[in-house]
């Protein structure tokens, strides 16, 4: 075996080498970091929603489009970008993929409107549906299949699974210190790094022959926005509105219409149906699909109640998170070890019950939760069943996949995590409103006898929703500890409601887990040739 071949994998195959030698860690710091700068920038506007609400003068409800926007486009073009790797080279996409999210980034910090704001996220999700997948099948190129590739997984894994909470905590912390722009300018230098880096020490790998699915894009694209819209809809209107009947019909026929041309409407589908042929696989992105639902909801939901009922600052509200990403991360690396001895279904399906329990937990909040025992404590449980899930799930999507589907492997798993999310940010939206207005009728009945209590109630109520009202009378209001005492009984409630939802959710991935994926301990990799990268 050659020097190159044991350095590199990449090169046994013909590719096209590096411009510069590298250590191995610098160029998973590379991936790792592009895949951390994805992540993060899912959760990261949470924290500044209410800074950023007052500034653009939205409700709640509409900036949560700041987070849909991004989370659209980045799962639903994560099959066409995971795809562009294979037929254009993953090096060069992943430079590409990074050269949008940055200049994505750039747009929406100078955003002088809303509506700028959004075109940002949006390109900021084209570009990290590039980049994400790319990155994820390019530790196949540069590390050998067993331990190496194991580790290398893991720390992917880790980022992946710690970036969302650690987004929240940057934004806690730029949104106090820097102002709300920065939790978009701080990518820009960091992206201009990540791309250098690429360039210069990240291998290149051989195109493949066919098309892009454009068509399947599109109709992918454009089910799954209007299935998000139609429960942020459900949210306002009910589920007896004409329109609300016509998104969600509009969004089946979209949805199967472009599973059906996947199917028997294209020779070169970006999302070929042979991919779901493995069981295991199949129930892997399902599970993940369901836990980014459950998980993203929670992480709005929760910062939401942290800065309205707790009533902590952007910061303070960042740093309650702070355990988190650490946990995340050493749970990861431990089952990282462990997966070859217990095998990724026994983990996973621990993983999702943990999560399970965690979010029954955290579906006890009340106006007189404390953040210590009551969130701290589930949040930690959180964290350490993220860690369960993450690396597993990720071993899972990718081993046993032929090289010219690396790049689609590792975009649907993405596309779960990230259509997940929007969907859960969605689906507890309309669970919340629900939630939250059958307990605000309850507390208007309790405040009737007292015209002054009632009339606070209501302006604390808008302005929890993100609501602009004269700060005098909200200032006024404020002082009303009864009125206000109700406010944040409407926002527990409506909070509980969501987070026994995504209580419900986990256990489903559990089942999944349980029934369908079936890898067993010994068919995870120990160690193995250089020239068996992936197994067809």
């Amino acid at each position: 075996m050659t020097e190159a071949s044991t350095a590199h994998p990449a090169a046994t195959r013909g590719e096209r080498g590096a411009r510069r030698a590298a250590h191995p860690a610098l160029v998973l710091l590379i991936i790792a970091g592009a895949q951390l700068m994805v992540v993060l920038d899912a959760t990261i506007v949470n924290v500044a929603l209410p800074t950023m609400s007052r500034h653009f003068d939205k409700s709640q409800v509409d900036m949560t489009w700041a987070i849909n926007a991004y989370s659209l486009a980045f799962g639903g073009l994560l099959l066409l970008g995971g795809r562009s790797g294979d037929l254009l080279g993953k090096r060069r996409m992943f430079a590409v993929g990074l050269g949008l999210f940055t200049t994505g980034s750039f747009l929406a910090g100078i955003a002088s409107s809303f509506e700028m704001l959004l075109v940002g996220r949006v390109v900021q999700g084209i570009g990290g549906a590039i980049a994400s997948p790319t990155a994820l099948s390019l530790i196949a190129v540069e590390f050998q299949e067993g331990k190496e590739r194991n580790r290398a997984i893991a720390v992917y894994a880790a980022v992946s699974g710690a970036g969302a909470a650690l987004g929240l905590l940057l934004g806690g912390i730029l949104t106090e210190w820097a102002g709300w722009r920065w939790i978009f300018f701080v990518n820009v230098p960091i992206g201009a790094v990540l791309i250098t880096g690429a360039y210069l020490y990240v291998h290149e790998t051989p195109r493949i022959s066919g098309r892009f699915d454009i068509l399947g894009a599109l109709l992918s694209v454009a089910g799954m926005s209007t299935l998000v819209y139609g429960f942020i809809h459900v949210a306002h209107d009910g589920w007896s509105n004409g329109e609300t009947v016509l998104l969600f019909g509009l969004a089946v026929a979209l949805l199967v219409g472009f599973v059906m041309f996947e199917a028997f409407g294209t020779e070169n589908p970006m999302m070929p149906i042979r991919i779901f042929e493995n069981r295991s696989r199949a129930g892997g992105y399902l599970v993940m699909l369901v836990v980014g639902a459950a998980m993203f909801g929670m992480f709005l939901y929760v910062s939401f109640f942290i800065q309205g009922v707790l009533g902590y600052s952007a910061l303070k509200t960042g740093l309650a998170f702070l355990p988190f990403p650490f946990t995340v991360g050493i749970t990861s690396q431990i089952v990282a070890r462990q997966l070859p001895v217990l095998g990724p279904k026994a983990i996973i399906t621990f993983g999702t019950f943990t999560l399970t329990g965690g979010m029954i937990w955290m579906s006890r909040v009340s106006a007189h939760t404390q953040y210590f025992p009551d969130l701290f404590l589930p949040l930690i449980i959180l964290a350490f069943s993220m860690g369960c899930l993450f690396v597993p799930l990720t071993v899972v999507a990718v081993s046993k996949v032929a090289d010219s589907d690396a790049g689609l492997a590792s975009a649907l798993l993405n596309v779960g995590q990230q259509v997940g999310g929007a969907l859960g940010v969605s689906v507890l939206a309309t669970v919340f409103a629900t939630g939250a207005k059958h307990e605000a009728k309850h507390q208007v009945s309790s405040l009737a006898s007292d015209p002054q209590h009632l009339q606070n109630f209501g302006v604390l109520s808008k302005v929890s929703q993100g609501e602009r009202v004269p700060d005098r009378v909200a200032g006024l209001a404020h002082h009303d500890s009864v009125a206000l005492q109700a406010v944040h009984a409407v926002q527990a409630h409506g909070s509980a409601v969501a987070f026994l939802t995504a209580a419900i959710m986990a256990a489903g991935a559990g089942l999944v887990a349980a029934v369908v994926i079936n890898v067993k301990k010994s068919d995870v990799p120990a160690e193995q040739s250089p020239e068996a990268l992936v197994a067809a």
